[in-house]
């Protein structure tokens, strides 16, 4: 059985016409997958349907041949939290706090306890090599740094499925060949990985692509 994927989506923001139209994909566990193609062909938004933050205007999204797309919201929320971990592309981290909470606010929406989310969250910034005090705040580190801490968020809850948007876009060689090891490190544990790129060392140590 897939692990998770979508059939048909179909995508359009209120009642301008569908950007996205008939998308199916899916990853297995233990894959990661590239999502590729130029720029403007919705790749972001399929990612946030894929993360279950925006609903389709048809098609579903599957989670272990479940569809999971059109359940309430609430319920697609604690999904998320629960399985899902997302990298944005902005990294999108709490600037009013520290490195480590926001490394650990996943504990907030999730079954795991706090004490465990910050062991976690210690051992991959070192792991990645971010190289910055946990008590830092993001106002205070560079855009690469932060892209890792995000990364570092997405992974403390040790999700079903990761999907990261643009992971290695703002990193110098160094620091994306670590982004990718990590991904490809939880692809192996059995784990479904997804990214949208443009980076083709990234696409490379992909098991397959997905133009879009």
């Amino acid at each position: 059985m897939t692990a998770f994927g979508c059939e048909q989506l179909e995508f359009g923001y209120e009642n301008l016409p569908s950007i996205l139209t008939g998308v199916s994909l899916s990853a297995e566990a233990g894959e990661l997958v590239a999502i590729t193609g130029p720029s403007g062909r919705g790749k972001s938004t399929l990612l946030y349907l894929l993360g279950l933050m925006l609903s389709p205007r048809a098609g579903r999204v599957l989670v272990k041949g479940e569809p999971v797309s059109g359940l309430p919201d609430a319920q697609r929320s604690a999904l998320r939290a629960r399985l899902l971990g997302f990298v944005f592309q902005d990294a999108a981290l709490d600037q009013t706090r520290t490195v480590i909470d926001n490394i650990t606010e996943v504990c907030l929406y999730s079954d795991l306890d706090r004490q465990t989310a910050r062991e976690r969250g210690l051992a991959l910034i070192e792991q990645l090599g971010v190289q910055v005090p946990a008590e830092r705040r993001p106002g205070q580190i560079s855009g690469g740094q932060a892209q890792r801490i995000a990364l570092c968020r997405a992974l403390v809850h040790d999700p079903m499925v990761l999907l990261a948007d643009e992971p290695t876009g703002n990193l110098d060689d160094a620091s994306a060949d670590g982004v990718i090891d990590a991904m490809r490190r939880h692809s192996q544990t059995g784990r479904a990985v997804i990214v949208v790129t443009h980076d083709p060392r990234l696409e490379r140590a992909c098991d397959r692509s997905v133009p879009l």
